[in-house]
């Protein structure tokens, strides 16, 4: 049965844009590809995630993102054997570091020789000579910001990074990154369950003319299946353990997604592509990079780009999605956001 969802997808045409103001330009979608080899359950299929990965540069979304503590390293391998054969060219590439997993502990550097040590490998593992948008996955609190960009300075002013990026990130530490080199993007998580950055960060990346990538822009699932995405996750996957995915915060948070899914019907769409198409009449300036392992899922996400909201759409969007929509933290007590992001003076480094 063909329905508006299937009509929007099969006639979307991907836009570009231009993400930050030092001249870097993506499709207006992204690909986030962590679920493809880590967090979200056990590793996919090496071929069928190159095949959706080449589905996704041959329908136009070409800005594709991942880290080096994806697998760890594993999801960069998969990356780099997509784009052998003529498609490194095709896309806009995206990768981070400064997270690494020792005895189940995740520990966060940004001091220059791990910096330059991390660029290095990555490039290896996607086998590519230049990464266009290196992103600090999360800040060091215990080396000032400053330091860490100006070794990513440097490997900019070597040609293996073209654009600098960080994320979570406070509205402080954006502003004294971008004071030693531009910063070309922040990537945070923005959607109709997560709006916390509206405060403070998308103001201050909006003044210095900083692109804001929104990951998790549905709801990590919830906002495209609800309480049965639950049904599904096996042990590996650590949305189980995440506050918004357990017990009454699960009941409570399933009113939010009732009242899209009422929305989405009314509209002709799904609740995944109301979802998105949210993020997308955010601005010109904001690229949301969904994750899926599936086609079908693919393609549906993409069709949220020929969807046009209203004025009255989005203030009944707003409406639903009001301060307290949402009952759980984003994460757990020691995830290292952006509220816990402050790093020391650089006067404090030199002493040292």
């Amino acid at each position: 049965m063909t329905t508006m969802a299937t009509m929007v997808t099969e006639g979307t045409k991907v836009p570009r844009i231009k993400l930050g103001s030092q001249g870097l330009e993506v499709s207006a979608q992204g690909l986030g590809c962590m679920g493809m080899s880590a967090f979200y359950g056990p590793p996919k299929p090496e071929p069928d995630m190159i095949e959706l990965i080449h589905h996704a540069i041959n329908s136009g979304v070409t800005f594709l993102d991942t880290s080096d503590v994806y697998g760890p390293h594993t999801n960069e391998i998969l990356i780099g054997k997509a784009l052998n054969g003529g498609m490194r060219e095709r896309v806009e590439l995206a990768t981070k570091f400064a997270l690494s997993l020792a005895d189940g502990n995740i520990k966060v550097h940004g001091d220059p020789a791990y910096v330059r040590a991390a660029c290095e490998a990555s490039l290896k593992r996607l086998d590519v000579d230049c990464i266009d948008l290196y992103y600090q996955h999360r800040v060091d609190t215990r080396v000032p910001i400053e330091v860490t960009v100006g070794e990513l300075k440097k490997l900019v002013e070597e040609g293996k990074i073209k654009y600098i990026g960080l994320s979570e990130a406070s509205a402080t530490t954006i502003r004294r990154a971008h004071a030693v080199h531009p910063i070309t993007a922040v990537q945070l998580e923005w959607s109709l369950w997560s709006r916390d950055a509206e405060e403070e960060i998308i103001p201050t990346c909006r003044e210095l003319g900083i692109g804001i990538v929104a990951y998790s822009p549905l709801g990590r699932g919830f906002l495209s299946s609800g309480p049965k995405l639950l049904e599904d996750l096996s042990n590996e996957d650590f949305r189980k353990y995440l506050p918004r995915f357990q017990g009454e915060n699960v009941e409570h948070n399933k009113r939010l997604y009732e009242r899209i899914c009422q929305m989405a019907a009314k509209k002709g769409c799904t609740p995944s592509q109301l979802a998105l198409a949210w993020v997308h009449h955010q601005g010109d300036d904001v690229c949301p990079i969904p994750g899926t392992t599936k086609i079908e899922n693919f393609n549906q996400n993409i069709g949220a780009l020929s969807i046009k909201l209203t004025s009255e759409d989005m203030a009944e969007l707003e409406s639903i999605a009001s301060a307290n929509a949402v009952q759980g933290d984003r994460y757990g007590s020691s995830a290292g956001t952006y509220k816990d992001s402050e790093t020391p003076p650089l006067s404090a480094w030199k002493a040292t």
